[in-house]
């Protein structure tokens, strides 16, 4: 018998295969470990860099995980979403390595 929460996830997304079904929840779990090890990273960086570094690729990885939850539930509110996640993520990187190489942000 599947726990509740996998039949659900397994119904709402009728219009997949059976292969794409199971590649989508191997993706997710994929993805979900790499947000984990992001955030081991961005909490024991050694340096600065590093934790950018981090924070960068949390940023992928949600991207990835919104952008494959609108896969599976069929719908484009997702990725809009996944719009709205990469200009943030690339505006935060673009920020804080300014920050870094000068100092201060505003000139």
């Amino acid at each position: 018998m599947m726990p509740a929460s996998i039949s659900s996830f397994i119904a709402s997304s009728s219009h997949l295969g059976t292969f794409t079904l199971y590649a989508a929840m191997f993706a997710t779990t994929a993805f979900a470990v790499a947000m984990a090890l992001n955030l081991y990273r961005l909490i024991r960086g050694p340096n600065i860099e590093d934790r950018i570094l981090a924070l960068d690729t949390a940023y992928i990885n949600a991207l990835a995980l919104t952008v494959l939850l609108g896969i599976v539930l069929n719908t484009t509110v997702f990725f809009e979403a996944a719009l709205v996640i990469a200009l943030l993520g690339f505006l935060g990187t673009v920020v804080l390595a300014k920050f870094l190489r000068q100092g201060d942000i505003v000139e």
